[in-house]
């Protein structure tokens, strides 16, 4: 008879894993889960500080003011990813001075020493004292900059915004949203219709190195390292877009409309934008309708590396076929149109009209065409459809994808939801018409 043998089981403690694999795990479990281990003592707080303060978003100025106050400075150095707001939490109260707003954002920055990604929602102006960090945040690349206040009441200066934009040694993507022209760069826009909103006192921002006192807009395109523009709701009608020195290779470009111009002055100033930097460009994305026929010449066009095309919801439906027909010229692989719930037949309808076009103009219109997707994005006044118009626009959805399927072309019609395993991706939900709920994506970080 054998005896039993007696085996010893030794289990390894959290404590006793080497740090770097408490970092691996930490660095897989989500935000919820992250926080519920930094709860369990203070040895294990501390491994997880670096993944908890990895993105911190900040709400409006009063969590700001927190968030100094109350953090230590030393963990702002493990901040990649931060948003900040300049809003009170009531707007009913005392509005904060400039320079005292502008002091708190200096104060976050200088901290955030590995700073990566930044989104500045703006509610009043800023201090001219604001641009001082962004030349030692070495590993900033990408800024988003909006206005979020009244632009008449409290304009965000174009002034401003190029000065921090090209005082980012390493700036790769720009974001701007409603940034307000100054008089300085555009006094022929003082007292005429429509009234423009114009920024005042920003003469005394210092001028810089590379530009000088030529902080417009336009100056944007002389930052070498600059690849990703978007500008939206913003005046763009400067002369310099077509005559300042194209100093960056832009790889995507993003022009909005703006609310105080009508269409064809937008679309005067898109065409003009394309012109300029549309030889490196390889995505663009439009608002405003194009209608010079210049982009629709091979040997012409400016955009002779444009591959992937995308319009806005608020691009003008009657347009869509013509616009694409006056981009012909450029070798388009991939067309997505993102609409609104209630625009899906018409630009179902209007993506027909054109492949009927490229049928009837031959093979060479639009030969490397591949896809044609359709993105239907949530409003924010959700109206429930009725069963009839639910019907009708996935009938739409299906004659599309049908005739994309004819001409041997790939085809999607549905919303655009996060892909959980890659945030940077989306994926497309089934064809669906009956929630329209905007998906979020979840992420390790710090909202206060």
């Amino acid at each position: 008879m054998v005896s039993p043998s007696t085996t010893t089981t030794t289990t390894a403690t959290w404590h006793s894993l080497p740090n770097e694999m408490k970092l691996a795990v930490i660095d897989i479990l989500e935000a919820k889960d992250i926080k519920s281990l930094s709860e369990v003592d203070q040895r294990t707080y501390q491994a997880c500080v670096p993944a908890q303060f990895r993105r911190v978003k900040l709400n409006d100025f009063e969590a700001l003011e927190g968030f100094l106050e109350n953090v230590p400075r030393t963990y702002c150095s493990y901040i990649e990813e931060l948003d900040l707001c300049t809003e009170r939490r009531n707007i009913n109260s005392t509005p904060v001075l400039p320079r005292y707003r502008s002091e708190a954002v200096i104060a976050m920055l200088t901290a955030s020493k590995s700073l990566n990604k930044l989104v500045l929602r703006v509610s009043g102006s800023l201090d001219k004292s604001v641009v001082a960090p962004f030349p030692f945040l070495n590993n900033l690349r990408n800024i988003s900059i909006s206005n979020i206040g009244d632009e008449a009441r409290a304009p965000l200066s174009e002034r401003l915004v190029v000065s921090i934009a090209a005082s980012t040694r390493h700036l790769e993507e720009l974001s701007l949203d409603r940034i307000t022209r100054s008089r300085m760069h555009s006094p022929e826009l003082e007292g005429v219709y429509p009234c423009v909103p114009l920024a005042t006192g920003d003469e005394d921002i210092p001028d810089l190195p590379h530009l000088g006192s030529e902080l417009s807009l336009p100056s944007l395109l002389r930052i070498p390292t600059l690849r990703k523009l978007t500008i939206r709701d913003t005046h763009l009608g400067h002369d310099g877009w077509t005559n300042s020195p194209v100093e960056c290779r832009l790889q995507f470009l993003d022009i909005g409309s703006c609310y105080h111009a009508d269409e064809n002055f937008n679309t005067l100033c898109t065409e003009r934008i394309m012109a300029a930097v549309g030889r490196t460009v390889d995505e663009f994305s439009l608002t405003a309708a194009v209608s010079d026929s210049l982009f629709s010449e091979p040997s012409a066009t400016p955009l002779q590396r444009l591959r992937k095309l995308h319009i806005t919801p608020f691009f003008p439906v009657d347009s869509v076929v013509d616009t694409v027909a006056n981009l012909a010229g450029s070798p388009v692989e991939n067309i997505s149109v993102q609409c609104f719930e209630e625009d899906v037949v018409d630009v179902c309808t209007a993506l027909e009209e054109f492949l009927t076009l490229r049928v009837e103009r031959g093979p060479e219109f639009y030969n490397r065409l591949q896809q044609i997707d359709v993105r239907v994005t949530a409003a924010d006044d959700i109206i429930a459809s009725s069963e009839e118009e639910t019907e009708e626009r996935i009938a739409a959805a299906n004659r599309l994808q049908d005739f994309c399927r004819d001409l041997r072309l790939r085809s999607v019609v549905g919303k655009s939801v996060p892909n959980p395993s890659n945030k940077k991706q989306e994926v497309f939900a089934p064809i669906s018409f009956t929630d329209a709920r905007r998906y979020h994506t979840k992420g390790r970080s710090m909202t206060l």
